[in-house]
């Protein structure tokens, strides 16, 4: 891993409510993620998890503190800044699989390029590439609904990397899945987040998915613990 961290956070807090009637989702969360590192974010339902990679992914604002992917800071970016940002830099993976029905998997994996504007030739050979990565090179032509939850899954995180981001947010992307099926996404990530060199932040309420974690947190009602913590 590379010395500067490519993600970080400080004293990042969310509140939601009214004066007087806030919930504290999140409070003070420091946290960096480098290069090529999986860090898997452990919690119950309801302790926080999604808030704060909302926050780290540009998909929200904080209360306070700050947000930086590399030097920019998202905290003070412009709409139009982040959703270029989300575009080119970041890769999510949503647990209800997030997949376009009327695409084919190849078309899915291929929506980010295209966002980029990616000349035709690169984009295919991405595709593919991203294709045989995730296993699924036979069902480049198939839609969501000929393909099983695992499968998608994978088109999922494939189209997640499409565009090499620098920072990989996953929320729970195994929730949905058999407890079979969900080893093997966490096996992929990781070994995809290592050989693509992205930072990633894979939130999970299964405690066995974090034998897959270069790092562990715990965030407990809206607090992270063990943020130093190696895993191996």
């Amino acid at each position: 891993m590379m010395d500067a961290p490519a993600l970080r956070s400080h004293g990042l807090c969310r509140d939601y409510g009214r004066r007087g009637m806030e919930v504290h989702a999140l409070v003070d969360a420091d946290l960096e993620v480098f290069p090529g590192e999986l860090v898997v974010l452990r919690g119950p339902s309801g302790s926080g998890k999604t808030t704060l990679l909302n926050l780290l992914g540009g998909l929200d604002r904080p209360t306070s503190g700050q947000v930086w992917l590399g030097e920019s800071e998202l905290s003070t970016a412009t709409e139009d800044e982040l959703a270029e940002l989300r575009t080119s830099r970041f890769g999510f993976v949503f647990q209800s699989f997030a997949l376009l029905p009327m695409l084919t998997a190849a078309e899915n994996i291929e929506v980010p390029l295209r966002g980029v504007r990616t000349e035709p030739r690169l984009r295919a050979e991405r595709v593919r590439e991203l294709l045989d990565m995730v296993e699924l090179g036979a069902h480049a032509n198939q839609r969501p609904d000929q393909l099983s939850g695992g499968q998608q899954q994978r088109v999922g995180i494939a189209r997640a990397l499409a565009n090499r981001p620098e920072v990989l947010i996953a929320d729970e992307p195994t929730g949905q899945l058999d407890s079979r099926t969900a080893v093997a996404m966490m096996e992929l990530i990781s070994a995809l987040v290592h050989r693509e060199g992205a930072a990633a932040v894979v939130s999970t309420h299964d405690p066995k998915m974090a034998e897959y974690a270069d790092r562990t947190i715990e965030i407990r009602d809206g607090r992270l613990y063990g943020s130093g913590e190696q895993v191996r």
